[in-house]
This record gives structure tokens, C-alpha cells and sequence, in this order.
């Protein structure tokens, strides 16, 4: 497996003024790496996955460029096909011959930093996190691993390279200097056994080009990740956190969720000021072949213009989450987007894209 030539950066991000925008910043793309039957995130259900991929193709690709990983020239052949099928245009499409052995973007995709030039104009680099598919639960990451790599060399952008392990789904960003985490996840010695918390946080904070990090705890139940933050809390602006919480006292997300809550409350952010904490319902239980699945409406994801949300199928709950985020953005439409085939893949529209600022 031969790395591509890029240009790797020897400096720190946060020393070169590089920082990551939060989602709700203007995109000039969304990465999506399109699913295989041969993958092992939707055993026995792949069929059905193309048909829930594509209600979520068609939203983005109304709003900006959507640019799809596939392994080879018959794989793009097969994806045209499913949008000639679903009737949605791919005028604002493009395909990018990248090898990866799972769908989920966020986690192995590139993390794009920005930065504003003396000349007031933005310049960009990817951060290529380590990736070992959330602790080496699955068997062959490499190539999802060197994803950012081929990505930096399509698009002429620099490197950095941590040499930690990091998920996209692990952080998120309210884009003044503050990010959000779990402990359950980052701290996992499945990740980054020789480093401490201080020394994992340091390295937050250098490469993202952030000032401050809250730790939450743990994730929900059925989330294989070792608890994402994407999964329950995520800012919808600077001074905004949404956080998912279950009513029921019986339910196994009950303690988990009340705990992150309590510390979202008693949180602080880069400026020592405390956050609008806005909670959301959890859906109704949701399980296949006995297994309960890690479904939540916090993941979500900004596309310009809108945010997409995951929905389930429970009519109530699902109105009353996109009630409630419609009622913090004034700025942009909420769109619900049936998950129910997706989230067996143990994630949903957040897990599957990345973001691309604009610059």
C-alpha cells in the first residue's frame, strides 16, 4: 500500500493559526464513502441501505457540492445508476477513485483546518488523524486509515499528522475555541494507551486549534464507538449545546445521559461562561436481531442552508426533536430523515459525512 505525495507539515496547527471551523460554517462540499455489500456494517440489510443513502444524497446535493469515494470505475458506474433510479441529479456531484473498506466518513475522512492569510483570503490543510476502527474492533482499517492521505493529494492540500488516534464522531465544535468529548471514548486505552488525559488534551487543543475541552462521560447503549459524542450532545451554535435525554428511569440510557447533562449544566466554555443547554428526546427503543441500536436525533448534520436530522418511525418523538431544533435555527430548515435502515449500521447521517469549509 503506497502513500500518496503530499506535503506533510511539521508545525502544530494552532501554531501556524490553523483552527477547525464548527459544521454550520459555509460548505463548499460534503464527503460521503459510498457502502458495499462485501463491508461488514449492514449484514443481511445491504439492500436496503442505498434507498435510505440516496433520501439523504438528494438534500445535500440541492444545497452544495457532494463529492462520494468509491473504489474503482464499476463502483461509480453502480452509484450513477442509483441516482438515475431515485431521480436525483448529479450535476453537483463528483467521484473520487478511493479505496475504503466501511462507509463511515466522519471517523476515517479528513478533518479540515482553516486559516486566514495577511491577504484576508482562507487557506486550508487536513489533519490525518490515526485511525484503528474504534480500538481495533474490526478487522482490516488500514485503507480506511489512509483516507485523509488520498484525499489531501486529490485536492493539492497540506498534511498534519498527530500520530494519535481521533474519530470525527469523537469532538465537536462550538467555533470559538471550545471543544466537546467523552472520556469513555478518547480515554479508552483502546485508542492511545500511553497517553494521559492532560497529554491527550494538549494534543486536542494543538491540532484542532482549539482553546478549551469539556469531557463528558460515557455514550448511549448500542454505540460500539466507546461513546461518541455525536451520538447525544452537539452544538448548534457558539453558545448552544443540544444533548439528547431519556425521560424513562427504567431505560439503560437513563444514568448516562442525566450524568452528561448534569455536567453540560455545570460546564463552561473557552470564555468561563456557562452554555444554553437545550435537551431533546431520545427515540424509542430500537433493536435487530436482539441487538439495540445506538439511534438518537443528535446526529445530525449541518449542510448549508439546513440541518439533517435522523428520524425513526416514532411519529411523536420524532416531531417533537425537529420541533424543538427548528426552534434554535431560525436561519435554516430541519429536515427529518428516516434512519431506520441506516442506524443498523450502528450510525446515521453525522457518522456518514464530512464536512468541507469553504476557503
Amino acid at each position: 500500500m503506497e502513500a500518496p505525495k503530499i506535503k506533510i507539515l511539521d508545525s502544530k496547527p494552532i501554531e501556524l493559526g490553523y483552527s477547525m471551523p464548527p459544521e454550520w460554517v459555509p460548505h463548499s462540499a460534503t464527503w460521503i464513502a459510498w457502502p458495499r455489500p462485501e463491508g461488514i456494517s449492514f449484514p443481511d440489510l445491504y439492500e436496503r441501505v442505498p434507498d435510505n443513502l440516496m433520501q439523504i444524497i438528494r438534500e445535500i446535493v440541492l444545497r452544495e457540492t457532494l463529492c462520494i469515494t468509491v473504489p474503482n470505475t464499476n463502483w461509480q458506474r453502480i452509484v450513477e445508476k442509483e441516482f438515475e433510479q431515485h431521480k436525483v441529479a448529479a450535476d453537483n456531484v463528483r467521484f473520487y477513485h478511493i479505496y475504503s473498506d466501511e462507509a463511515w466518513c466522519r471517523d476515517h475522512g479528513p478533518a479540515f483546518v482553516l486559516r486566514k492569510r495577511h491577504n484576508g483570503s482562507m487557506q486550508a490543510a487536513i489533519i490525518d488523524w490515526d485511525y484503528n476502527a474504534w480500538g481495533q474492533k474490526y478487522p482490516r482499517f488500514e485503507e480506511d486509515d489512509i483516507v485523509p492521505l488520498r484525499i489531501a493529494a486529490a485536492l493539492k492540500l497540506p498534511v498534519f499528522q498527530p500520530n494519535i488516534v481521533m474519530e470525527g464522531g469523537s469532538v465537536d465544535f462550538n467555533g470559538l475555541g471550545t471543544i466537546l468529548t467523552t472520556e469513555s471514548c478518547l480515554l479508552n486505552p483502546n485508542r492511545n494507551p500511553n497517553l494521559s488525559k492532560r497529554q491527550i488534551e494538549n494534543r486536542l487543543k494543538a491540532y484542532y486549534g482549539q482553546k478549551h475541552v469539556i469531557w463528558l462521560k460515557g455514550g448511549i447503549v448500542g454505540d460500539d464507538t466507546d461513546g461518541h459524542i455525536d451520538d447525544f450532545a452537539r452544538f448548534i451554535a457558539p453558545c448552544k449545546v443540544v444533548i439528547a435525554v431519556e425521560h424513562d428511569k427504567h431505560d439503560e440510557n437513563y444514568d448516562v445521559l442525566q450524568e452528561n447533562l448534569d455536567l453540560l449544566r455545570a460546564a463552561r466554555d473557552q470564555d468561563g461562561n456557562p452554555l444554553e443547554v437545550i435537551e431533546i428526546p431520545m427515540p424509542d427503543v430500537i433493536e435487530q436481531q436482539g441487538q439495540r441500536l445506538p439511534a438518537s436525533y443528535a446526529n445530525f448534520y449541518f449542510v448549508n442552508g439546513a440541518l439533517l436530522v435522523p428520524t425513526y418511525g416514532d411519529r411523536k418523538r420524532d416531531r417533537r426533536a425537529l420541533e424543538i431544533l427548528q426552534s434554535h435555527l431560525n436561519d435554516r430548515q430541519v429536515i427529518g430523515i428516516n434512519c431506520s435502515d441506516l442506524i443498523w449500521g450502528l450510525g446515521a447521517i453525522h457518522c456518514l459525512t464530512q464536512q468541507q469549509p469553504a476557503w
